[in-house]
């Protein structure tokens, strides 16, 4: 199914349909396959950063969201001039989409080597007019509502890609790769019976109307199939956000009918006899971004009851 996108312009899903009704949440696909993300801005004199050790996002964080993605949020739930903030931030995909579709975006980056390496990238991929558009600022995803008091119920898209150990899975930070600074800035990350503080956060510097993105991705767990989504929109619809859409972002280009999955050296390391019994290799090709919106009704000052994810 393709259907329009939800957004601020358009009339949400109810919470609360008649009863014996079966609610259905609209569904959208968007692709996102974002082949930018695997190329690094020009350094200086124009010499490409292939080749330069340590300037490399690893596999993992070069999609949590893509450029592609992002543009397909930020075109969706906002209009020109309007303000976008970010959690978790992992590149510096958001904050260059914002600019270039002419909102301003502050992304939370309490990592100071990531921060320089996020800063590195938008003065070589935006001119010095977009550049005053976006910022970042040291705070963690739960402290969103005290590093933007100055834009409390301004904000018009929060968006989050909590890590995986943020929902539910192993910490990621075990066996990271040393070269990349995203990996290395997952120890400033918060506690997973904090996520739900960054919602609650959301919810305060929101204005009435604003959208929550949250980005998630299922995994396979010890045998089991893992969706973070269920429980991540139980509990923000438990702060009184309304569920409007839930998308499915594909990572990977389509050709005609099929999809093109690539598959890298740590895939290719766990490939197995097909006569095996063993499960099959797992490949991530799509994101989960279940979208809420903050009623109209709601002062931008008003903050929800403190939980945790559930």
């Amino acid at each position: 199914m393709n259907h329009t996108p939800s957004s601020p312009h358009h009339p949400p899903t109810s919470n609360n349909p008649p009863a014996g009704q079966r609610r259905m949440v609209p569904l959208t696909v968007w692709l996102c396959s974002d082949p930018r993300s695997e190329e690094r801005p020009p350094g200086p004199g124009g010499r490409s950063n292939r080749h330069r050790s340590g300037t490399a996002v690893c596999v993992q964080h070069r999609q949590t969201v893509g450029r592609e993605l992002a543009q397909h949020l930020i075109s969706t739930c906002t209009s020109e001039g309007a303000l976008v903030a970010e959690g978790f931030t992992t590149s510096e995909a958001t904050l260059v989409a914002a600019a270039e579709l002419d909102r301003r975006a502050i992304a939370l980056v309490p990592h100071f080597p990531l921060a320089q390496h996020i800063g590195t990238r938008l003065r070589a991929t935006l001119d010095q007019r977009h550049l005053t558009r976006v910022q970042m600022r040291p705070v963690r995803p739960d402290q969103m509502a005290k590093g933007l008091a100055d834009h409390l119920g301004q904000v018009s898209l929060v968006i989050g890609a909590p890590p995986p150990y943020e929902t539910g899975g192993h910490d990621t930070r075990r066996g990271a790769a040393a070269g990349c600074p995203a990996c290395r800035a997952d120890l400033w990350m918060l506690s997973s019976e904090q996520l739900g503080l960054f919602i609650a956060s959301a919810w305060r510097v929101l204005a009435p109307g604003g959208v929550l993105a949250v980005i998630t991705t299922a995994r396979h767990q010890a045998g089991r199939l893992i969706d973070p989504a269920p429980r991540i929109i139980r509990h923000a619809q438990s702060l009184g956000l309304r569920y409007v859409q839930h998308v499915i972002a594909l990572r990977v280009p389509i050709e005609g009918d099929a999809l093109v999955v690539q598959a890298g050296p740590t895939d290719l390391a766990h490939l197995r006899d097909t006569r095996s019994s063993a499960h099959p290799p797992t490949v991530g090709v799509h994101a989960t971004v279940s979208l809420f919106s903050k009623p109209k009704s709601s002062s931008g000052a008003d903050s929800p009851h403190n939980g945790r994810t559930r």
